[in-house]
């Protein structure tokens, strides 16, 4: 994890939140594409649910945000949000994919 260098301003600080702000933002509409995309390879709502996955991508996040010095229940929150989220519309694809 790279070391932020220290701001000499309000202003700066607040430039730069806005700027990483932008970058989840891109970070989460990528990831979200890419679950579009799984649910073609999916043959079942209870394989696009997948529970064993999230309780490892939970596990690792979690371990991550240790590493990271950032708040692990945060970071578990937040994930839990986006991946059910993100579930809902994988099954929505997964549905769209399967009609004929």
């Amino acid at each position: 994890m790279s070391k932020i260098k220290k701001c000499n301003s309000l202003e700066e600080v607040r430039t730069k939140i806005d700027n990483i702000d932008d970058e989840i933002v891109n970070l989460i509409s990528k990831r979200s594409h890419l679950v579009r995309q799984a649910a073609s390879f999916k043959n079942s709502i209870e394989e696009v649910k997948a529970d064993d996955r999230v309780d490892y991508i939970l596990q690792k996040v979690r371990h991550s945000a240790i590493q990271a010095d950032v708040s692990p229940n945060m970071i578990s929150d937040l994930f839990k949000i986006m991946i059910n989220e993100m579930v809902e519309t994988e099954i929505s694809e997964f549905r769209n994919t399967r009609t004929f």
